[in-house]
């Protein structure tokens, strides 16, 4: 990285903290992106947008995000990132198309400032090191289920959990990104399940976000005790000690540990879901 991409990052960094002292949005914990939208006042939807991205627009007054419906969940939430750090540094309508973010990055100054908000915004260097803490782990000696686990916290990518912690946390060496890297979600979840599945989300006792947040068709793989009364989650076996359930149908249910003080709600979409990011766990919505 050289000197101006040094003098970007600080500046992303700065204007993550920044957000996050705002909103009264400690340091440790992961944030839930379009709930840190919805407070700053600004609008995102979702649109089926071929071969883009996202994009922010900034024109006649109103700003909004535009985030394609199309995208892997995890893929969403760091666009949704992205977008809002256009917005934040006073950029105008952008445009980003599907590319390789190195590559992007290279060529746009802007684009590589607000790839490094999203990543200081959504994982903080002392939230990562809490998520590994709190589970016993170290990044150094990571596993690829581990990164997994702790990049579903986050609502990120498992390869962009490990990008960041190479390269801008600095908290693994090349080597050991490499080596995480012949792993993937698909082979993860076949070691877990034992065969090919849908998207998963693992939310475990050290989950700290009130929210879990999925799309119809998601397995989630919650602690071994948890109790949920509703038919929009059904019950799948256990797995490892631990449950596992599908998400059914659109909408919001509690989730809980009865023994324990581990509770939390989950947030079910539609597949694809197009609409007002406001509206993606209701039933019906009047933005479409």
């Amino acid at each position: 990285m050289g000197d101006a991409q040094k003098d970007l990052a600080k500046q992303a960094l700065s204007k993550a903290l920044e957000v996050r002292r705002k909103l009264n949005l400690d340091l440790k914990s992961p944030v839930c992106i379009y709930d840190v939208c919805k407070e700053l006042g600004l609008t995102v939807q979702f649109v089926p947008l071929f071969g883009i991205e996202g994009m922010y627009l900034n024109e006649d007054g109103g700003k909004r995000i535009l985030v394609s419906s199309l995208r892997p969940l995890p893929r969403k939430n760091y666009t949704c990132g992205h977008e809002l750090g256009h917005d934040l540094f006073g950029h105008g309508s952008k445009v980003d198309e599907l590319e390789e973010a190195t590559r992007r990055n290279q060529r746009d100054p802007q684009e590589f400032l607000v790839d490094c908000f999203a990543g200081f915004l959504l994982m903080p260097k002392i939230a990562v090191l809490n998520a590994f803490t709190l589970r016993g782990w170290m990044p150094a000696t990571t596993t690829p289920q581990q990164v997994f686990t702790v990049a579903c916290s986050f609502g990120v990518g498992y390869n962009t959990l490990i990008d960041h912690m190479t390269y801008t946390l600095q908290l693994i060496t090349e080597a050991k990104a490499k080596e995480l890297k012949k792993s993937n979600p698909k082979t993860v979840r076949q070691e877990l399940l034992g065969e090919s599945s849908n998207p998963l989300m693992i939310a475990d006792e050290q989950w700290l976000l009130k929210t879990i947040d999925v799309e119809v068709g998601y397995q989630l793989l919650l602690p071994k005790t948890v109790r949920i009364e509703s038919n929009i989650i059904s019950f799948q076996g256990n797995i490892q000690q631990n449950c596992l359930f599908r998400a059914d149908c659109q909408g919001v249910v509690r989730a809980y540990c009865p023994d324990s003080n581990w509770a939390a709600f989950i947030r079910v979409s539609r597949f694809e879901y197009a609409g007002f990011s406001e509206f993606r766990h209701t039933e019906e919505s009047d933005d479409e």
